[in-house]
């Protein structure tokens, strides 16, 4: 239905029926996300296809990357790992690899494990611009990847955080990404608009789910309109500045703007 609706793409997360402390199931070459990459690109080949690079879906204690002895996140030792994941979405079919763990240096080891694979001109979006939101908890519920101790503030951004915004955006493309993304989105317009008039690579924004959730509870309960506030708030994100707006009402959108146009 995407694929007839002209979206622009798909971008897939993997809930495995798995999950152990190393991740391995985000990196098995047979994993769930690989299997559906390959599925979809043989059918419909035309279809942009963006695979979610991350751990915490795969771990069993739901952090982006492996863990010391003591509990903290071992951001170097994750590294390879996402690599790796990385080259398997490439060999599966993925167009697009969007590395969302935030950890240090991570679209480095992603380059330089697509290229030395053969994959040198694979792009990479990265979500360099992540906060440590509030607005992510129905997307770790239903991806059962929410965090079974702490959180994530070690590796993901403070939401009162500004200047930093261009310095992890500018570190990314140093490293090799091709775009750059902001999440979450509507909170977060007046950073789209920063990072749009810095540079001058498609600037992607992620509709997360608690900014879809929320219109939905106050759709169910009669207090909006909901095809109208579903549109205007997706009109906002493009206005501040965004090429490529990720969102869960991807499908309902391209059907309501379809009949509009």
């Amino acid at each position: 239905e995407a694929a007839r609706l002209g979206l622009g793409g798909v971008l897939l997360f993997g809930v495995p029926a798995h999950k152990d402390e190393a991740g391995t199931a985000g990196y098995d070459e047979d994993g769930v996300v690989q299997r559906a990459v390959r599925r979809i690109k043989a059918e419909l080949p035309e279809l942009v296809v963006i695979t979610d690079v991350c751990l915490c879906e795969y771990t069993s204690h739901g952090h982006c990357g492996v863990l010391t002895p003591e509990g903290v996140v071992d951001n170097d030792a994750s590294l390879p790992l996402l690599a790796r994941a990385a080259v398997t979405y490439a060999e599966a079919g993925a167009d697009v690899i969007a590395p969302s763990d935030m950890m240090d240096g991570r679209v480095g080891a992603i380059r330089t494990a697509l290229d030395d694979a053969g994959f040198a001109e694979l792009a990479i979006c990265s979500y360099a611009v992540k906060y440590a939101s509030a607005y992510y908890g129905p997307f770790r519920e239903a991806a059962e990847s929410a965090p079974s101790f702490g959180d994530r503030r070690s590796h993901q951004m403070d939401p009162s955080a500004r200047r930093q915004a261009l310095g992890e955006v500018r570190r990314d493309l140093d490293e090799g990404a091709d775009m750059v993304m902001v999440k979450p989105a509507g909170p977060y317009q007046d950073i789209i608009a920063l990072v749009r008039s810095e540079v001058d690579v498609p600037v992607a924004a992620y509709q997360v789910s608690g900014e879809f959730s929320l219109i939905e509870a106050a759709a169910a309960n009669g207090w909006v309109d909901r095809q109208g506030v579903m549109v205007e708030s997706l009109t906002g994100i493009a206005r501040a500045g965004a090429d490529i707006i990720l969102t869960y009402f991807a499908l309902e959108v391209a059907r309501v703007l379809g009949r509009r146009w």
